[in-house]
């Protein structure tokens, strides 16, 4: 399994989360921009105790596919279809915990760009907020443009932003890569929009 901090050191890069804004007219835009992620994100970053962020490029995908194992055909088929993939990871410490009303910032800024909220795994015999995910897309037609699945746990938040020309059935495989989580078709619960 491909993890962050494998990738991380693959990329070797250390960046402050960007807190930068582009307008985007939604799911009319042309590509996914690796670069942007919503203003909270600089809050969130401020208030980490460690952050970590890191972009792989489609030549550094390349090299991650084929550490995917042989009987794995049909996840490096879908990560050669990536054309990017962006990574932040804030860790709070013991005392701290993400600030809710941020975190739900994040989450509303990707709804006004656009995006189509899928998908909410959570872990219903654990805490609040204890190991909950959410999924966005961008479609184009039948196809996922880029897609964006933002975890968050009582001591850390990871956003990941995929660009690239996907089916829904590749992002099923890419669980459990770039930080992505992994989790079974029973964790998956449909959402109304945020």
């Amino acid at each position: 399994m491909l993890t962050c901090a494998l990738l991380a050191a693959l990329a070797g890069t250390t960046l402050a989360a960007s807190g930068q804004s582009h307008p985007q007219s939604g799911a009319a835009a042309n590509a996914v921009d690796l670069n942007w992620t919503p203003a909270a994100m600089a809050d969130l970053s401020a208030a980490a105790a460690m952050k970590s962020s890191f972009t792989l490029d489609r030549n550094l995908l390349a090299l991650a596919a084929g550490m995917v194992p042989s009987s794995e055909p049909e996840t490096r088929r879908a990560i050669n279809k990536i054309d990017g993939v962006s990574v932040h990871v804030l860790r709070f410490g013991t005392e701290g915990m993400a600030n809710e009303t941020e975190v739900a910032a994040v989450r509303e800024a990707y709804h006004r760009r656009g995006w189509k909220h899928m998908v909410t795994t959570t872990d219903p015999k654990a805490p609040l907020h204890d190991n909950t995910a959410d999924v966005w897309v961008a479609m184009d037609g039948t196809n996922v443009r880029g897609s964006v699945v933002l975890v968050e746990s009582p001591k850390s938040l990871t956003l990941v932003t995929v660009a690239g020309n996907l089916s829904p059935i590749d992002l099923l495989r890419l669980r459990g890569h770039f930080g992505i989580p992994r989790f079974d078709g029973s964790d998956l619960h449909e959402m109304k929009e945020r």
